[in-house]
């Protein structure tokens, strides 16, 4: 598949593939005429590097991390450390803190959803 196809299966832009490809994230074959070209796998690969974007990770996290992980086409190489799972566990925490934080603000505004209700039904 070409880049606008990716682009446009992944609702990533093609600014954005050629970026992760510079980062190490996608790799793509060249056609004769030096166009991108994609496997199918690169679709759910995108979707994994869009998640763990906006998990929090940065590009350089994310491109020790993606080899660890199953694409369709096939499991991880042995690129996985012990700081590498060390380092994820820190990332994890740190959404977990989010995630908390995130659970606080909403019941917040349910209680305020809920007194402002109150009042407008004694009016």
């Amino acid at each position: 598949m070409r880049i606008g196809e990716l682009a446009r299966d992944t609702g990533v832009s093609e600014r954005s593939l050629r970026y992760y490809e510079s980062q190490g994230l996608l790799r793509s074959e060249r056609t004769p005429g030096g166009q991108r070209a994609y496997g199918d796998w690169a679709v759910d690969r995108v979707i994994r590097i869009q998640a763990l974007y906006a998990a929090g990770l940065n590009s350089r996290k994310i491109a020790q991390l993606l080899p660890c992980m199953r694409d369709t086409d096939g499991g991880p190489n042995e690129r996985a450390t012990p700081q590498l799972v060390d380092d994820l566990g820190v990332e994890r925490d740190r959404i977990n803190r989010l995630i908390a934080d995130l659970v606080r603000s909403r019941d917040v505004l349910d209680e305020a959803i809920e007194s402002a209700s109150v009042v407008l039904e004694a009016d």
